[in-house]
């Protein structure tokens, strides 16, 4: 899968003109690649337009047009590509009460290695989680968390054929049964495989 380099992405002031319609094209684009995994729990898959767009924000908001800047940015958010293999996604907790986030991620340690997929009856496959830093301390997990699905070559053809996808979370705390994802999902998924 290609990565995000310093020369295709836009300058600032070319950002700023197409940025209303780049927002409205990526909501729409993520909608197909939201999971939510009980009440609390949403993934969002990552593919190389997603970081694109995440980075052209960042390099908005800090106002970052040097070489060194970008290329931090770069390095930041190229990782969350999937290479062909594998799925990349973002998992957010979410609690709107601040004392009742508090008390679930406490309780909730551990969920980010817990969360897997599985393409047709292959084996299920377990996230690798925060490659880049540990965020979870000995007192509670994060609220957000960047995980890893690598799927083998059989998974990978099962899934490009058409097999349904399914996810769950196997953390007593919160437990998500299997749920076979939605035909946009899975098909907005089967295009992050080479």
């Amino acid at each position: 899968m290609p990565q995000i380099t310093r020369d295709s992405l836009m300058t600032l002031e070319g950002y700023a003109k197409v940025r209303p319609e780049m927002r409205a094209e990526i909501i729409a684009h993520k909608k197909n690649r939201m999971v939510e995994l009980g009440d609390h729990v949403t993934l969002i898959f990552e593919d190389e337009k997603t970081m694109r767009y995440q980075i052209q924000e960042m390099l908005r908001a800090e106002r970052t047009f040097e070489d060194a800047g970008i290329q931090d940015e770069l390095d930041a958010y190229n990782p969350l590509v999937p290479d062909g293999t594998n799925w990349k996604a973002t998992m957010m907790i979410q609690y709107s009460d601040p004392d009742e986030r508090k008390v679930a991620l406490a309780k909730l340690k551990g969920i980010e290695d817990r969360v897997w997929v599985q393409v047709a009856e292959q084996p299920k496959v377990f996230a690798i989680a925060d490659e880049d830093l540990e965020r979870e301390t000995e007192e509670k997990t994060s609220s957000v968390h960047f995980l890893r699905f690598e799927l083998d070559a059989t998974s990978i053809a099962a899934a490009k054929s058409g097999s349904p996808i399914r996810m769950g979370i196997d953390l007593d705390a919160y437990r998500v049964e299997p749920m076979t994802l939605a035909d946009n999902t899975r098909a907005a998924l089967v295009l992050d495989l080479s």
